[in-house]
């Protein structure tokens, strides 16, 4: 691969990381082509997607982001993958999650793309041990949608009780009036 290739690459993958505040890096190593192939198929259905690249050209994409992310380079070792989702920070996750069900379905010593790290708006989340707490993350959308319905959940119950409140008004009125 030449320089110019190298920087090509370089700058793809620093514009995939400021126009993504989400990615995660994984390792496919010891997958078939076949399991990977399955794994980018689910990855461009599910709307993200999945690229392996060279270590050292992942290094200086990540130091063009402006934060200190020296942290990632414990997850940077062996083959390294991609993950990009524009959608949430918790897809991902449970894209791997949901893979690894799949893939590992009674079956023993199954290859699979291993979590290593992750970006999240500006925070690292490196080890295995993240991937459960990351696929439970809720997305600024589905926080927006609680809040909303948080806050709409006083008023519905004050317009159901005053509606309700007037038909037992009238039932009482009738009654008191059928009875005189």
């Amino acid at each position: 691969m030449t320089r110019e290739e190298k920087h090509a690459i370089v700058q793809e993958l620093a514009e995939k990381f400021a126009s993504n505040s989400f990615f995660y890096i994984t390792d496919a190593g010891g997958m078939t082509v076949a399991g990977i192939n399955r794994f980018r198929r689910l990855c461009f259905d599910k709307g993200m997607e999945y690229k392996v690249y060279k270590n050292t050209l992942i290094r200086k994409a990540l130091d063009t982001l402006g934060a200190d992310t020296s942290e990632m380079d414990k997850a940077l070792k062996g083959q390294s993958g991609i993950l990009f989702s524009a959608e949430s920070g918790s897809a991902p996750a449970r894209l791997l999650q949901d893979f690894y069900k799949k893939e590992a379905y009674g079956k023993k010593d199954i290859a699979k793309p291993v979590f290593k790290g992750a970006y999240i708006d500006s925070d690292l989340f490196v080890g295995g041990e993240y991937l459960d707490t990351l696929s439970k993350i809720k997305s600024k959308q589905e926080l927006i949608g609680e809040v909303i319905g948080l806050l709409q959940s006083p008023a519905k119950n004050v317009i159901s009780a005053l509606s309700s409140g007037g038909n037992k008004l009238a039932g009482i009125l009738k009654t008191l009036s059928e009875k005189e």
